[in-house]
């Protein structure tokens, strides 16, 4: 059983850093919304742009490459509080 258990973390570990590299994760005032990267790093994983204005945003290029004007027209995949 101990085995198991060990297994299920490991497989959790690494689904953590799969998503990590792959997606932008930005938390908004209302919800939490995921930008898929287009290159595999950590730069700018998770960004809290709450109370923040949008053109702010719009001034990092690694999130202008990855689409960041398509989370505020809802394109992008949300998870609500």
């Amino acid at each position: 059983m101990k085995g198991g258990s060990v297994l299920v973390v490991i497989v959790l570990i690494v689904l953590g850093v799969y998503g990590s590299l792959n997606y932008h994760f930005i938390l908004m005032d209302s919800s939490v919304k995921a930008l898929k990267k287009t290159e595999m790093s950590l730069e700018y994983t998770f960004v809290d742009a709450r109370g923040m204005k949008k053109a702010k945003l719009f001034l990092v290029p690694t999130l202008v490459k990855a689409g960041i004007k398509d989370v505020f027209t809802d394109d992008s995949i949300e998870v609500g509080k």
